[in-house]
């Protein structure tokens, strides 16, 4: 017989100490009931939060959770993520630009979204843009000591979001004059200030339309080329709405998860001398030093949220057919059943850097299209920071970084080094 254990309250997400510090608060709460009720600002039905890592590879890939609550058979389901939408003051018009991606789809029409960018992410793709990524990321950092004041520069502005903002919109297609506007755009769909997220985005679906029409004028070899050929040919695989969807979904998809693993890894280095003396000792460790640093760190802390299509029971408590459900990742990349003494960070972690044994980009059908790109570029950074500025070092106290505070994220408004001694 399934039941409901109640030995934590409904969590609030917004909750100042689990804000400041979710890798412990979120433990506790594994700790202390797996399955539990969850309430955020702006939404009136709770969710469930699962948070052990077998139980979030479980949601990420079992097919009694589907990402669209219009796929849950036999019910009217109530949409969270719109009623959040709607309390962000974003109309519906509008909504669908958010509501609608690949990220939200399921089963043939996931695959279907999935398949027509999927070739630009490929393992040989990727290793076919390394020395470009190297080039920029060079670049980048013969700049950076210029940007510097009293000898202080902020490494997210100048190098951690430059980067993979630069990759992704080479390969998507985004002209270089336009993209600082999309770093402001990224910025404001995040900010919990009311109205930011609807203007930014009524003035990103106008230039994305935009785009589209002076590309179809004039084709390139880009990502976004190929999609308005795959919408011209056959406009079954691709609606209008769709394809201004997918360049939304991955330009900020593409640079702002690699952005703050970049900014948070180097936190985690600079403050763990024993790591980042390996690292440079070995640069060879990157790939593996990536790995256990999306894990002790990474950006994305919780998953969009999934509906139970039938009733489902995990960890004797009952999910009901149309409820909510949240794979809490960053619970499950510090569960103790699956690593051992998790809270530790230790690069050598992975065996081999070929093999993933965190969930920090996912699992399963939703497992992240750019992981592979994103990786590659932690690895070019580290690898270069490091060995470009053996000085480098926090221009502030751990404990004084500026971060925003956004459920399920973990993010650095600022990152403020020193490069030099």
């Amino acid at each position: 017989m399934m039941s409901t254990p109640s030995t934590v309250g409904p969590v609030d997400m917004m909750d100042p100490d689990l804000l400041r510090d979710p890798f412990r608060g979120y433990s506790r709460i594994r700790e202390q009931a797996p399955v539990t009720r969850a309430v955020f600002a702006g939404v009136s039905t709770p969710i469930w939060l699962v948070t052990r890592f077998d139980d979030v590879q479980t949601v990420l890939s079992d097919q009694r959770f589907v990402n669209n609550p219009a796929n849950v058979p036999g019910m009217d389901v109530h949409n969270v993520r719109e009623e959040v939408i709607k309390a962000r003051g974003l109309p519906r018009e509008y909504a669908q630009y958010v509501l609608d991606s690949v990220l939200d789809a399921d089963g043939d029409d996931h695959i279907r979204l999935r398949r027509l960018v999927s070739r630009a992410f490929t393992a040989r793709r990727v290793s076919e843009l390394r020395p470009r990524v190297e080039e920029i990321t060079e670049d980048l950092l013969d700049r950076l000591p210029d940007l510097a004041e009293d000898g202080v520069v902020d490494l997210i502005e100048g190098f951690a979001y430059p980067l993979p903002i630069t990759v992704i919109c080479e390969l998507v297609g985004i002209p270089e004059e336009d993209r600082p506007q999309w770093r402001d755009w990224g910025r404001s769909l995040v900010s919990m200030r009311p109205g930011a997220m609807a203007d930014s985005l009524r003035q990103l679906v106008t230039y994305i339309q935009d785009l589209i029409e002076r590309r179809r004028a004039q084709p390139t070899g880009d990502l976004l080329t190929g999609l308005i050929r795959a919408h011209d040919e056959d406009g079954g695989r691709l609606s209008d709405t769709e394809m201004v969807t997918m360049v939304l979904t991955l330009v900020l998809a593409g640079h702002e998860t690699t952005a703050h693993l970049i900014g948070n890894g180097t936190v985690a280095l600079l403050t763990h001398p024993d790591q980042l003396a390996a690292l440079r000792a070995d640069p060879e460790l990157a790939p593996r030093a990536v790995h256990e640093l999306m894990r002790w760190c990474g950006p994305v802390q919780g998953t969009r949220i999934r509906y139970a299509a039938e009733d489902v029971e995990i960890e004797g408590t009952r999910i009901g057919r149309g409820e909510p459900v949240m794979a809490v990742l960053v619970s499950a990349n510090y569960d103790p059943r699956r690593f051992d003494d998790p809270e530790r960070l230790d690069i050598t972690r992975e065996p081999d850097g070929r093999r993933e044994v965190h969930v920090g980009f996912g699992h399963g059908l939703h497992y992240c299209l750019g992981a592979a790109l994103a990786r590659q570029e932690g690895e070019v950074a580290f690898r270069a920071l490091t060995r470009r500025f053996p000085d480098l070092r926090l221009a502030v106290a751990p404990e004084d970084l500026e971060r925003q505070l956004l459920p399920g994220s973990w993010r650095l408004a600022r990152l403020p080094v020193r490069l030099h001694s």
